[in-house]
């Protein structure tokens, strides 16, 4: 046999059969957003009209910021419930600063500027971030309990700081030097809204994290096997404190990005925002478990939901039905991510027994004694 009928006959074999079960699995989110966007363009000619479509892109930026810095902790097999009360809390803060920060031991009014209030904000969401990792990597306190109880804390704060009561002034005024936070926020560079620049921004960087770095690796290392990748020298607390202070600074750019859009800041802004962060990031392929999930899947999962959300209230469906719908499409996302996790342990394990050698078969009746002298 000549060696290029060896090498086509080697290629053969290891040639993986078309698996159409395995690709509708592992696209689904992709599968799901082409259904949406037919279905309801279909349904409503003005869905991809261009001005619509700015705005639904728009919708799901300030989730899909939100998601990537869930899809963090997911990796690492946390699970991070205080985001959308930073959210509130961020904006919070952002309006008070801009409203005036009293010093009752100076009796004096300060009004920062507004790169230091956007500093400053963005801030208080690390900060929130920090806490919760190391009750996590340090105390050994569970990630649905420590975040669970920040969100009251984050929460709580900002009705404190507001006393119920939003502010809703502002765009600042010229002689205290704080104007342009509005302006800022509501800018359109090129035709884009700003949180869709920021939603490119976060997706191009934190890809390059995940796909470049040692920190990526690390991640996606102690989200599979946390006691594999310690005893490899991984720093795992560092990295369970670090995606947690992501998710945070994630969270305090969307609380001010939805301050810009909504104009005022409330403690009320972002309740819930925590579910659909998870629910994009879920969708888009990432296992719940740990250690499986893209950036481009958790983008593709954020448009999901606000395409279809958006979608339904274009069409006209109740905002009752709109909840029951986004509920079974995060079920059965969930539901085809189990079912793919056990695709891949069959695959797996068919590999492991394909690669043992067969035993070769043995004959117990046969009688060595008696073949030898028949021999």
């Amino acid at each position: 046999m000549s060696a290029s009928a060896e090498a086509s006959k080697t290629i053969k074999a290891n040639k993986k059969p078309f698996n159409l079960n395995g690709v509708l699995i592992e696209g689904r989110a992709l599968i799901a957003l082409i259904l949406i966007i037919i279905v309801f363009s279909l349904l409503s000619p003005n869905f991809l009209a261009l001005d619509n479509f700015i705005i639904m892109t728009r919708h799901v930026a300030m989730n899909a910021i939100l998601a990537i810095g869930m899809l963090m902790v997911i990796l690492n097999g946390g699970i991070d419930l205080s985001v959308g009360s930073t959210v509130g809390l961020t904006g919070v803060i952002a309006g008070s600063l801009l409203e005036g920060l009293s010093i009752p031991v100076l009796d004096v009014f300060l009004y920062p500027a507004v790169w230091v209030v956007i500093v400053i904000s963005l801030a208080v969401g690390v900060l929130v971030g920090f806490i919760n990792g190391v009750l996590i990597a340090k105390f050994k306190v569970a990630p649905f309990i420590a975040t669970l109880g920040m969100l009251y804390v984050a929460r709580g704060v900002a009705l404190l700081i507001t006393d119920g009561t939003p502010f809703s002034r502002l765009s600042g005024e010229p002689a205290l030097g704080n104007t342009g936070f509005l302006d800022i926020l509501k800018s359109s560079p090129l035709g884009l809204p700003l949180p869709v620049w920021s939603m490119i921004f976060f997706a191009l960087i934190f890809a390059l994290v995940l796909g470049k770095s040692a920190f990526g690796r690390w991640l996606y290392a102690t989200g599979g096997n946390e006691r594999a990748a310690e005893l490899s020298g991984v720093p795992v607390k560092k990295v369970q404190i670090g995606v947690y202070v992501l998710s945070g600074l994630c969270a305090g750019a969307v609380g001010l990005l939805l301050t810009g859009d909504l104009s005022s800041a409330t403690p009320a802004a972002g309740q819930f925002f925590e579910l659909n962060a998870i629910a994009a990031a879920v969708i888009g392929g990432a296992a719940l478990s740990g250690g499986r999930g893209t950036i481009r899947g958790t983008l593709i999962g954020a448009f999901v939901i606000g395409f279809l959300v958006d979608g339904l209230v274009i069409v006209g469906v109740s905002q009752f039905w709109q909840q029951i719908i986004k509920g079974a499409v995060i079920i059965i996302a969930v539901a085809l991510d189990q079912f793919q996790q056990t695709l891949e342990k069959r695959r797996s394990i068919r590999t492991v027994t394909a690669s043992i050698p067969p035993t070769p078969p043995r004959n117990e009746n046969r009688n060595p004694l008696t073949s030898a002298g028949t021999s």
